[in-house]
């Protein structure tokens, strides 16, 4: 019975409290210490998953292909990914769903701060903390390059700012739906990456991830505005109150720091829109000089085709093995009969 209690600890998210409601008592949960130990318990779950995805289907993939060395690593890091973000996006969708958080927007803000939790909102939340701290020692039984590891180290520092700040910060219902539309977009662009490698001709894909990508962006910067910029300074209670969760809803009643907050965020949703339309012009600059570029050589090879029937023409042509001029005569010189 102990070791059932402790392994409990490991397995399932504490802190549960009865919350009473209109039909009745209904269980909820909040954080504490003690999600630092369940959390490990998925880090090495993340990183058994992690290995049976790469053995059983990326390495077989891999041996078929024969990618380079440099396409092998980003070849195995898509795949990873998308495997993770494919799930990650059916079972956030079907929490926000089946929690009422698309449906209802007001509730992304409404009653803040939210300090329960309903279990699979917060086991989520576990999860997905699991999974991008397990990144940290996988690239190292991946063998990483070094010139990628500050690339990944800041985009695990990314997930983990916003998913742990979220967290502790109470705004659950908000970091769900943005989770959900930067794990679509995520979705394709590795999607996209992963059919490019098998077939470097199909870029088919890429516009679609750059449809959604612009989509995802204008969504959340729309969330963004309504949340901070209407919503939070709403919000009923107004004072800091720290034990009750409620740590900066005060801060957007003064219009001076929420008008900087929205600031800040149209910046650096600028600043991604800005890389992104970068990385949209190299990809069509390259395409473009590939397509000259066949252009080219095709031009050439007709010319070269072209001058080899005239300079056969300017010959003559055989005829039975006999070499005949145009009109049909021979083109050696007559010898004159001697009179």
């Amino acid at each position: 019975q102990v070791t059932a209690k402790t392994a409990f600890l490991f397995i399932l998210p504490q802190y549960n409290v009865s919350v009473p409601t209109a039909d009745g008592e209904l269980v909820q949960y909040h954080y504490g210490l003690k999600d630092l130990v369940t959390i490990l318990f998925y880090i090495f779950i993340a990183i058994i998953l992690h290995a049976v995805v790469q053995e059983y289907a990326l390495d077989k993939i891999n041996r078929r292909l024969h990618l380079s060395k440099v396409k092998h690593s980003k070849f195995n890091e898509s795949g990873q990914l998308v495997a993770f973000h494919l799930t990650s996006v059916v079972w956030c969708l079907y929490v926000v769903v089946t929690e009422g958080y698309i449906s209802n927007p007001r509730s992304l803000w409404e009653n803040y701060p939210h300090v329960y939790l309903p279990y699979q909102v917060k086991f989520f939340y576990l999860c997905q903390l699991a999974y991008w701290l397990h990144a940290l020692p996988e690239l190292y039984f991946q063998k990483v390059r070094k010139e990628e590891i500050p690339r990944q180290l800041r985009c695990i520092a990314l997930y983990l700012l916003h998913i742990a700040g979220a967290y502790l910060l109470n705004l659950t219902r908000l970091g769900l739906v943005l989770l959900l539309l930067q794990y679509l977009a995520e979705f394709f662009f590795h999607m996209a990456r992963l059919v490019y490698f098998t077939d470097e001709n199909n870029e088919k894909l890429f516009n679609v991830w750059a449809v959604v990508f612009v989509v995802t962006r204008l969504f959340t910067l729309t969330l963004y505005i309504l949340v901070i910029g209407f919503g939070l300074p709403r919000v009923e209670s107004q004072a800091l109150e720290p034990e009750r969760g409620n740590f900066f809803s005060f801060l957007f009643n003064n219009i001076l720091f929420r008008m900087s907050v929205l600031l800040l965020v149209c910046l650096f949703q600028a600043l991604v829109m800005w890389r992104f339309i970068h990385f949209q012009l190299r990809r069509w600059r390259e395409y473009w000089n590939e397509q000259s570029s066949r252009k080219r050589a095709a031009a050439a090879t007709a010319g070269t085709k072209q001058q080899t029937k005239l300079l056969k023409r300017d010959s003559g042509y055989h005829e039975n093995g006999v070499v005949k001029a145009e009109n049909g005569t021979s083109p050696r010189t007559k010898k004159l009969k001697s009179p």
